[in-house]
C-alpha cells in the first residue's frame, strides 16, 4: 500500500513537471518510476539548474519556482499566442544567428517599440521568452520583441562572449550579429527607430551593456539584470574574475575607463544581493558617472504580496540622463518576477519586465526628439 501510495504521489508530480518544468524533466521522471524509484522525483527535479563549466560563467538554480497557479500561467500564454512568434536568421561576416521574433496581433498602422532580449548561458529565445514574460507585455502594450540566440557552436554554455576584445567593438563579432538583427527587423517592419532598447540577463545583460555603449545611435536605452559593465574583462580568466567581484587587471581597468568616458546613454539595472554568481560589486560599476536625484536618490520599497524588498535609486549624469538601480534583497542569479515556465527566474522579485518596459517607454532617443522626429516622442 505504501509503495502503491509513493507511485501514485509520484505520478502526480511527474505531471507537475510536465506542466512546469516541460515534458524532458517529466520523461525523467517517469523513468525513474520505471526502476522503481518512487521517492523524492520532485526533489531530484529541483535539484537540477546548476549548467556546464564548459563557459564563463555557471548559473545557480533558482531560489524559487512555481509560485504562479496553472490557471495564471495559461491566461498568459493564451495572451502571447494571439500574436506572430517566428524564427529568422541573420548572417554576415561575423557569422549567422538565429533569432524569435514577437509581432503582437493586430498590428496597426503606428511604429511600434522594439526590444532585443539578450539571453543568459544555457538559455534560448523560447526559454527566456517564457521567463521574462516580454511577450505578454508585447501583446499588452503593443511592441515588438526580438530574440537573437547564442548557439553552442560559439560557445559551449551557448553564454555571449561578452569578455571576449572582438566581440565588445562596434561591427565586429557578437556586437555586430546583434546591431544587424536590430537594423532587419527596423528596416522590415514598421518600428519606430526613436523606441529602439536592448536588455538582457547575465551573460546577455554584459552583453546589453556593451551594445548601449557601442550603438548609441541604435539604441535608446538598455536594461542589465545581473550582468557586467562593459571593457571589465577581456579573457576567460579576467571574465571569472568579474563575476566574483574581485580586482579587475590594469587592461580591465583601463578598457572600463574608456567605456565610463563615452556619453551616458540610458540605463536600469537590476541585481540580487545574495547572487553569488556574479557580484552586485558590477551593478554598482555599470551605474558609475550617474548620481542620486537631490529629491529622490533611494527609495526603500517592502516586501509586500510576497515580493521581495528592493531599494531603488534614482540617478542621473552630469548632462541630464537617466539611470536606475534596483538592488533586490535576498535575491540570488535569477530574472526578478519571471515566470517559472524559464529557467533561471525568481517569481517573488519585483517585476522586472515591467519595470524595463516603464523606463524603455519614458526614454525615448533624445536625437530624435530634439530633431522633432514623430509629435508623440516628446510625451
Amino acid at each position: 500500500m505504501k509503495l502503491e501510495e509513493g507511485f501514485l504521489n509520484s505520478m502526480r508530480e511527474a505531471m507537475t513537471l510536465l506542466r512546469t518544468r516541460g515534458p524532458a524533466e517529466a520523461t525523467r521522471a517517469i523513468q525513474r518510476l520505471v526502476r522503481g524509484e518512487t521517492d523524492g522525483v520532485m526533489n531530484e527535479a529541483a535539484s537540477r539548474g546548476t549548467t556546464s563549466q564548459a563557459g564563463p560563467e555557471v548559473f545557480e538554480a533558482p531560489t524559487k519556482r512555481g509560485a504562479e497557479t496553472l490557471h495564471a500561467r495559461e491566461a498568459r500564454v493564451d495572451v502571447e499566442d494571439r500574436g506572430h512568434f517566428s524564427t529568422h536568421a541573420y548572417s554576415n561576416a561575423a557569422g549567422r544567428r538565429q533569432y524569435r521574433l514577437y509581432v503582437p496581433a493586430g498590428s496597426r498602422d503606428e511604429p511600434l517599440p522594439l526590444i532585443v532580449m539578450l539571453h543568459g548561458c544555457t538559455q534560448n529565445a523560447d526559454d527566456f521568452a517564457a521567463g521574462t514574460q516580454m511577450n505578454a507585455l508585447a501583446e499588452r502594450h503593443r511592441f515588438l520583441v526580438a530574440y537573437p540566440e547564442q548557439p553552442q557552436q560559439a560557445n559551449p554554455s551557448k553564454c555571449w562572449n561578452w569578455f571576449k576584445p572582438d566581440d565588445q567593438r562596434c561591427e565586429r563579432g557578437e556586437p555586430s550579429l546583434i546591431a544587424g538583427i536590430t537594423r532587419e527587423i527596423v528596416a522590415g517592419h514598421n518600428v519606430d527607430p526613436a523606441r529602439v532598447y536592448v536588455a538582457g540577463l547575465s551573460a546577455g545583460g554584459a552583453m546589453a551593456a556593451i551594445m548601449i555603449d557601442a550603438y548609441p545611435e541604435l539604441y535608446a536605452a538598455a536594461g542589465v539584470h545581473s550582468g557586467l559593465p562593459a571593457g571589465c574583462a577581456h579573457d576567460l580568466p579576467s571574465a571569472l574574475a568579474a563575476m566574483k567581484g574581485g580586482n579587475r587587471s590594469r587592461r580591465a581597468r583601463q578598457a572600463m575607463h574608456d567605456a565610463a568616458a563615452l556619453p551616458k546613454r540610458p540605463m536600469i539595472v537590476f541585481h540580487g544581493d545574495a547572487d553569488t554568481t556574479v557580484h552586485i560589486r558590477n551593478a554598482m560599476q555599470l551605474v558609475q558617472g550617474f548620481d542620486a536625484r537631490p529629491h529622490d536618490g533611494r527609495e526603500q520599497r517592502g516586501s509586500d504580496a510576497g515580493r521581495r524588498a528592493c531599494t531603488v535609486s534614482q540617478l542621473v549624469s552630469a548632462d541630464g540622463i537617466d539611470a536606475e538601480l534596483w538592488t533586490i534583497h535576498g535575491a540570488r542569479h535569477a530574472w526578478a518576477g519571471g515566470n517559472a515556465r524559464g529557467s533561471y527566474t525568481d517569481p517573488a522579485g519585483p517585476d522586472a519586465s515591467a519595470e524595463m518596459l516603464r523606463f524603455f517607454l519614458e526614454h525615448p532617443q533624445r536625437r530624435a526628439v530634439e530633431l522633432d522626429i514623430g509629435p508623440d516622442l516628446a510625451a
